[in-house]
């Protein structure tokens, strides 16, 4: 049975969400795959029924299926036990998840989409990898597009810390896109992580597969972060992906003087949750894990103005103005290294002007 998934999968022309069509009108997808008479599905026209079975007539069945055993690609139907619950539940779920790597020893429990610009900043980057790294020790697991910049940006910092990473790729296996990630692809297929796509292994990262796979990187998780975008980025395709599928949405705020910011602050000001530490994510997901934090007194991140700061907050949240009279630091500069601890992850604002620490 499974192998008729994987041949209607390996025709090009169509996608999951006709495969879908045929198996939940004939109820069993060998039935679907060696079907005659289309013409009672409902909004199926005569052309495309027409077009698929001469497409689906130059299958064979058992040479596709081999040909994927042979790559040693692994896959979930749609009719797996084991095909992951949260994609099963969104719109036009695929109806093969291939795969390369240990999926089941990730947790599909406590999934994270991490979402971003291509030309990500230096400091998007950095702030990325201090949130990732604030979740080390977890058993969260990191869901990105194994894109350059802020995706490649969250599988390495979660790779680094100990965290479990899925890849969404938007072609077949045959290929590694970008080609300078060629070595990420085998640290995570070797025990870290997953590889996955819903494409067969020939299929060619064509530009309209990429927004297509966003809908599994947002379906896949519970969450998803973005952590900076244009008002053009296709990361804010995912953002919404995410609201459609009721999963929560966050963000990074960066430096307003970036236009790649400027979608990060839509989506901000359209409700999307502000996120400055892993707690904010941790919060906003109600997931209940306790996360060590380091010493921050060791960072060197930190000036003397900042460990004055933190220090007077150890005790309870203080005010802008109970802060000024503790630390003696000129009103402009403490809402400066306020602003700054804040990105830090340091620090967090709340009721009005009042601040507390995050550690």
């Amino acid at each position: 049975m499974r192998k008729f998934w994987v041949a209607l999968s390996s025709i090009e022309e169509i996608d999951s969400s006709f495969i879908q069509r045929l198996y939940n009108y004939f109820g069993d997808i060998e039935k679907a795959f060696n079907a005659t008479d289309l013409s009672a599905i409902d909004g199926l026209s005569v052309k495309k029924a027409e077009n698929f079975l001469r497409l689906r007539d130059k299958i064979d069945v058992d040479k596709v299926y081999q040909a994927v055993v042979d790559r040693g690609v692994n896959f979930l139907t749609f009719e797996d036990e084991k095909y992951p619950q949260m994609l099963r539940n969104i719109d036009n779920p695929p109806s093969v998840l291939y795969y390369k790597g240990n999926l089941f020893d990730c947790n599909l429990d406590k999934t994270l989409a991490v979402v971003g610009s291509r030309r990500a900043t230096s400091y998007a980057k950095e702030a990325l990898s201090k949130i990732i790294s604030e979740l080390g020790g977890t058993d969260i697991c990191i869901v990105s597009g194994l894109a350059s910049g802020i995706d490649t940006t969250a599988h390495i910092a979660a790779l680094d810390n100990g965290l479990k990473t899925l890849g969404v790729i938007a072609s077949g296996f045959d290929f590694t896109y970008p080609a300078s990630n060629k070595e990420l692809y085998k640290r995570i297929e070797n025990g870290c992580g997953a590889v996955l796509s819903e494409y067969y292994p020939t299929f060619q990262p064509i530009k309209f597969r990429f927004p297509q796979r966003n809908r599994i990187v947002s379906g896949l998780s519970y969450g998803t972060l973005v952590a900076e975008a244009s008002l053009k980025s296709g990361a804010l395709i995912t953002a919404n992906l995410t609201l459609e599928q009721g999963r929560e949405l966050m963000c990074i705020p960066g430096l307003i003087t970036n236009p790649n910011t400027q979608g990060i602050y839509k989506l901000l000001k359209n409700g999307a949750t502000l996120v400055t530490c892993a707690d904010d994510i941790l919060e906003a997901l109600n997931w209940e894990i306790k996360i060590e934090q380091q010493n921050l007194f060791n960072l060197p991140e930190l000036s003397e103005d900042e460990k004055v700061i933190y220090e007077t907050l150890e005790i309870e949240e203080k005010s802008v103005d109970e802060l000024q009279a503790f630390t003696k630091i000129s009103i402009d500069n403490l809402l400066m290294y306020l602003t700054t601890m804040e990105l830090k992850g340091i620090i967090k604002q709340v009721d009005g002007d009042r601040y507390k620490r995050v550690v």
